[in-house]
């Protein structure tokens, strides 16, 4: 099967500031239960991911493009770039923002917890 991948825009998502482009890999039916989401995400400048706890699930991010900053559980804030990984385990919370003038863009998977 081949089909086109078409954006769906989230504003304010998480609670985050402007807008996130999500352009789904995998919808929810087609990760078997295993998972809700598995998506490149792009976050424009100026706009972020609102912190959020995951209950029950786990999300690596891996950068793809651009450049952020990846507000930890502990709420220590780290500039992320292309090949860093995120990873956020179930309980815990996080958000991401984009404080630069260009695209960000990276890879979220959410696997549900076994």
């Amino acid at each position: 099967m081949v089909r086109q991948n078409e954006p769906v825009v989230k504003e304010n998502l998480r609670g985050g500031e402007g807008h996130v482009v999500l352009y789904h890999i995998l919808n929810e039916d087609e990760l078997m239960g295993h998972g809700s989401m598995y998506a490149r995400v792009v976050i424009p400048p100026h706009c972020s991911i609102g912190w959020h706890q995951h209950v029950g699930n786990t999300e690596p991010y891996y950068i793809i493009k651009g450049e952020g900053t990846f507000i930890d559980n502990d709420k220590s804030r780290t500039m992320v770039g292309p090949g860093d990984i995120c990873t956020i385990r179930c309980g815990q919370w996080h958000s991401m923002e984009n404080n630069s003038e260009e695209d960000m863009e990276m890879i979220a998977l959410v696997i549900n917890e076994a």
